[in-house]
């Protein structure tokens, strides 16, 4: 069956809505608790590896981490350091600007809310040290499934291998296979409230997760 067929189109469509009826299924409490987990965890992570440069993005809705969360890994990165945050384009494709806090954000497209300090092209995200992304599952080749518009494939084209990307996961949506199609680009790990960071052996250059099934940071 060709990757590109209708049956793989219509797979992803069906497995999408199944898992955002899911995550609106989610009582408060348990999104809380799901985006309090994921962020320490998030954050425990930027602490150590100390990136000049990272990505985020503003949690929507019933997505992982809250919307605290450009907040919160600010607050974690090294003085001087830079979080950027996507830009949606007419095209969907992503820009980026630098986040200085909350006063610099605005309501955009889809539900997004984005700074609007001066974009920094979309080429930006290449000089990023990691790359945390949304996703609605990710399976253990570390291939995502987002929402459809292939923004997030097209930023990924762009990241070095070397590099850590980052998928935040409720549980239950890290998956043993998912839909492929040939423009699907793949993450390095995912984090999950109950699972904690976790890489993937199938993602580029990552090595496998040690017997307590936590990662081993490159």
């Amino acid at each position: 069956m060709p990757e590109f067929s209708d049956e793989a189109h219509e797979a992803k469509r069906e497995r999408r809505a199944a898992l955002l009826a899911h995550r609106r299924a989610l009582t408060a409490p348990r999104r809380a608790e799901a985006a309090a987990r994921v962020r320490a965890e998030l954050v425990e992570l930027v602490r150590r590896l100390r990136p000049r440069r990272m990505t985020g993005y503003v949690p929507v809705g019933s997505e992982p981490g809250g919307p605290e969360l450009p907040d919160a890994l600010r607050a974690a990165l090294p003085r001087r350091a830079e979080l950027l945050l996507p830009v949606l384009g007419d095209d969907l494709d992503l820009d980026w600007a630098a986040y200085d806090g909350p006063g610099s954000l605005v309501a955009a497209g889809r539900g997004m809310r984005e700074p609007d300090r001066p974009r920094l092209g979309r080429a930006a995200i290449g000089d990023a040290e990691l790359v945390v992304v949304p996703a609605l599952a990710v399976d253990r080749r570390g291939l995502r499934l987002g929402r459809g518009g292939g923004s997030y494939d097209r930023a990924l084209a762009r990241v070095p291998e070397t590099v850590l990307t980052v998928a935040l996961l409720h549980d239950g949506e890290l998956v043993e296979a998912l839909p492929a199609q040939p423009h699907d680009r793949p993450v390095r790990a995912v984090i999950t409230p109950s699972g904690g960071l976790r890489t993937l052996t199938g993602a580029p250059g990552v090595d496998p997760p040690t017997s307590a099934g936590r990662t081993r940071v490159p």
